[in-house]
């Protein structure tokens, strides 16, 4: 696979000095670091890979550096970008996959302002077995009923555009991407919804799992397609969780490292 780095200037325009004073720019980076920091306390990070990002405006983005831990990262780890991978603002670089496969997918879907790539454990899991899918037999699952989507094909590392492209229009404009023998990406117009996804959907295949473990073979219980989609339109109409779950999620944070925020 041909592989093009994305462009890093790594120095601060004129524009990114404004851009510190953006409220809007400095929430974000608060909001983004702390998904990243509680993804890493319920073991859904892998080393220092994978990445999330969110789209603050027009071609600029914010996304969480290459190299560093999603446990240590603070808001002033956050990288302010734009659609061709030049860090406007930075102490950091931006790791080239995910540029490529965030880049596409802001643009290619308008609902995604917030782009979150794991290889977490048990969703992952599902995208190891042959034509795996999360099956509609738990409650968590149907939250996602008509809004995932399957890539079956494993092409290789994210580093260029033709990749970041297909994984895009794989995910066309659903919420979730499972992605052959790599992992998930969800996407949300918000980071709060976004990671309520990303919580729920691992829960989901969490307990898809475990129940063939320890089903000695018998069939998962299939919910009806009606009652599915009856149940996915309840929790479409009802987000308040999402937002009052993340609000939770940044209390514990500052809890634990009371002006964590300020760094």
């Amino acid at each position: 696979m041909h592989s093009t780095t994305p462009a890093n200037t790594g120095a601060a325009s004129p524009r990114a000095a404004h851009a510190t004073e953006d409220s809007s720019i400095v929430q974000a980076r608060i909001d983004l670091a702390s998904a990243l920091r509680w993804a890493a306390h319920l073991g859904l990070n892998e080393g220092v890979c994978n990445h999330f990002s969110y789209q603050i405006g027009p071609d600029r983005y914010v996304i969480n550096p290459q190299g560093m831990h999603w446990s240590e990262v603070t808001p002033g780890d956050i990288l302010l970008i734009d659609g061709t991978g030049n860090v406007i603002e930075g102490k950091h670089s931006i790791e080239p996959s995910a540029f490529f496969i965030h880049s596409h997918i802001h643009k290619a879907n308008p609902g995604a302002r917030c782009v979150l790539h794991t290889h977490m454990p048990y969703a992952t899991a599902i995208t190891l077995i042959a034509d795996g899918r999360l099956e509609w037999c738990h409650q968590n699952a149907l939250r996602f009923w008509g809004r995932i989507g399957y890539d079956d094909t494993y092409n290789g590392i994210a580093l260029d555009h033709a990749e970041g492209a297909r994984i895009a229009s794989k995910l066309q404009d659903n919420a979730v991407l499972m992605m052959a023998s790599h992992g998930v990406t969800v996407v949300g117009s918000s980071i709060a919804w976004a990671f309520d996804d990303l919580y729920y959907l691992e829960r989901a295949c969490m307990h898809q799992v475990l129940a063939i473990q320890g089903g000695g073979g018998k069939p998962l219980r299939r919910i009806p397609d009606s009652l599915c989609a009856f149940v996915s339109q309840q929790m479409a109409h009802e987000r308040r969780q999402a937002s009052s779950f993340f609000h939770s999620i940044k209390r514990m944070l500052e809890r634990e490292n009371p002006g964590w925020t300020k760094h």
